[in-house]
C-alpha cells in the first residue's frame, strides 16, 4: 500500500518538476493557496471557540456563533 503511494507522489513530483516555472507556479498557487486559506479558516475558529470556552468570561459567544447576532 504505502509503496504504490511513494511510487505515485514520485511520479507526481518528476512530472511537476518537468513542467516549466510559470506552470509550476500557477499550479502551486491554484493548490495551495485554497488550502492554506481553508487552513486559516480552520484554525481561526479553533482558537475563536477555544478562547471563548477556556477564556476568563464565560458569557462572550464565539464570534461566528448565531448567539452573536443582535436580531
Amino acid at each position: 500500500m504505502l509503496r504504490g503511494l511513494s511510487d505515485w507522489w514520485n511520479d507526481v513530483e518528476l512530472w511537476l518538476i518537468q513542467l516549466s516555472f510559470p506552470l509550476q507556479f500557477a499550479l502551486v498557487m491554484a493548490i495551495l493557496l485554497p488550502l492554506c486559506v481553508v487552513l486559516a479558516w480552520f484554525i481561526d475558529r479553533v482558537v475563536d471557540y477555544a478562547s471563548a470556552r477556556f477564556g476568563s468570561s464565560r458569557d462572550e459567544a464565539p464570534l461566528g456563533s448565531r448567539q452573536d447576532v443582535d436580531s
